[in-house]
């Protein structure tokens, strides 16, 4: 049964699909734009709910209206407030104590992301899209790593994230030009798994989501924790926290419900323990 009663988390819209949540950025005044207080708020204070509710298996975040997210609200850059307002060294803390937090807190999400890209994804607006586990783009979006249009630097993550999804040329062409790179070309370069019409992108992005939420929910929690730690540990350190993880697995109720169902060839029922 599908449950779209919305929480009250504003400006993030969350409602209940299953074992999927479905979070929509819900400031298209802004187009979406993620460094405010409220939104960073929203999405790292989500991110630890989720992190304690077993129940939930998969995220889907997309934007509401046109844009996926805008990044930065370029308005409050130009007045100089909120994250932008300040001296240098209170604009250097205002950074890692706002908008910082949101890659620290997707990084550490214990459950997969897809990200429903369905318009522009900006400057940290594209960054919060690398920041998900998967992606999928309407065919009416396009990815800019644009800050230096602006003058200024990737100051949320994305010259870590961007190189190990596209590779370091791609990676110094898209933020050294700052150019926007169409839903064909994200889909040739890696940046997302599949281009879909605007009208099929949520339900493509559920249906992926389904696809995850029906395992084993701790050993889905583990694998993206392993793919995480992939990312900057060597071999021997991967496979050590693999054979812990491997362990843990083996004990667990679903793991036995999962043998059992290949074996009777059927669907397994898992309870998350």
């Amino acid at each position: 049964m599908t449950d779209t009663t919305p929480q009250d988390i504003s400006p993030l819209l969350v409602t209940r699909d299953g074992a999927i949540e479905i979070w929509t950025l819900n400031s298209p005044e802004t187009r979406n734009a993620i460094s405010g207080d409220d939104m960073i708020d929203a999405l790292v204070d989500g991110v630890a709910r989720v992190n304690r509710d077993t129940t939930v298996r998969v995220i889907v975040l997309t934007g509401a209206g046109s844009a996926f997210s805008a990044g930065g609200n370029v308005k409050d850059m130009a007045a100089g407030v909120g994250l932008f307002g300040g001296a240098s060294h209170r604009q250097r803390t205002g950074y890692r104590d706002g908008i910082q937090r949101i890659p620290r807190a997707f990084y550490a999400c214990e459950v997969p992301i897809v990200a429903a890209v369905n318009g522009p994804a900006v400057g940290a607006g594209c960054d919060l899209s690398l920041m998900c586990d998967l992606r999928i783009a309407s065919t009416s979006a396009f990815f800019a790593e644009s800050f230096v249009k602006l003058g200024i630097i990737p100051g949320d993550g994305g010259a870590w994230l961007l190189p190990r999804i596209v590779g370091p040329a791609r990676a110094a062409e898209m933020a050294l030009t700052g150019d926007r790179v169409d839903a064909a070309t994200a889909l040739e370069w890696g940046i997302v798994s599949r281009v879909v019409a605007p009208d099929e992108l949520l339900s493509q992005a559920t249906e992926l989501a389904r696809r995850i939420a029906v395992n084993p929910p701790i050993a889905v929690r583990m694998a993206k924790k392993l793919l995480r730690g992939a990312q900057h540990q060597n071999l021997d350190q991967l496979l050590e926290m693999s054979a812990t993880m491997q362990a843990i697995a083996h004990h667990t109720d679903d793991h036995r419900e999962a043998v059992s169902a290949f074996l009777e060839r059927r669907d397994g029922e898992y309870t998350g323990n």
